[in-house]
């Protein structure tokens, strides 16, 4: 069943995965600080998400908030993180919890556990057995103040559920590109999350009953270190592509 969607960030590289297949699918409010030029889905509300009153506005009627906007940059400075990651997630949640929301979708990290990947503990990540891979159930480990961010993003989720009852999904994405990234590049083939998998993946996060979540957004691909078996417990994730097969 199509649902009533708040989609912050929209014109940001996972808003335009989400939005390619999914267009059609749900009733769409775009929010992002820039118009969007190319053609889209639904309402656009040009607003930034450290706007409380626009934010409140944006968020009326809509069943599902998937929370993307904020500051991408990895080497971005801690007053930035603070203000667009931090405050503004808190914002996005507080609003969405007064506006009655069902759901919101948390657009979290890899870089949230990325201190995890040093010379020394990746190649375990990359064994077959289970016990090496990262699943959501480990404790973050950001590598930078843009993980930091992430982390709390989740742990603001967390707040959110367990106080007032929201039901909370937070995607640690990892490299979505359009189309494979090098054959050489063996970190982003293990955490390769192509376009169509992402929109699927959001698209179950809109439709699917959970709680609380941590999952990890990325493809079905032949080597990974973040396992997907939550993603598809869970939610239903059925990914289609895998790093492995290059066209």
């Amino acid at each position: 069943m199509a649902q009533s969607v708040l989609l912050t960030g929209a014109a940001g590289r996972v808003g335009t995965a989400i939005l390619a297949d999914l267009a059609d699918e749900h009733e769409w409010r775009l929010m992002d600080r820039d118009p969007m030029t190319d053609d889209h889905p639904g309402e656009f509300v040009v607003a930034d998400i450290t706007d409380e009153e626009a934010v409140r506005e944006a968020m009326d009627g809509v069943d599902v908030v998937i929370h993307l906007a904020g500051d991408p940059r990895p080497d971005a400075p801690w007053d930035s993180v603070l203000t667009n990651n931090i405050d503004g997630t808190q914002t996005i949640f507080e609003a969405a919890v007064d506006a009655d929301v069902e759901k919101v979708v948390f657009a979290s990290s890899n870089h949230a556990v990325g201190a995890y990947e040093t010379e020394e503990r990746t190649p375990d990540l990359y064994r077959t057995h289970d016990d090496y891979l990262l699943d959501g159930t480990e404790l973050p480990r950001p590598g930078n103040l843009y993980g930091v961010s992430k982390a709390a993003g989740e742990s603001i989720g967390r707040y959110y559920h367990d106080e007032f009852g929201l039901s909370v999904a937070c995607v640690r994405i990892g490299n979505l590109t359009e189309g494979h990234p090098p054959i050489d590049y063996e970190r982003g083939q293990a955490m390769w999350l192509s376009y169509r998998d992402c929109a699927h993946l959001f698209d179950r996060c809109i439709r699917a009953d959970y709680e609380f979540e941590i999952v990890y957004g990325i493809s079905d691909n032949d080597r990974k270190y973040y396992s997907i078996e939550r993603a598809k417990e869970a939610l239903g994730y059925e990914p289609q592509d895998n790093s492995a097969r290059h066209d």
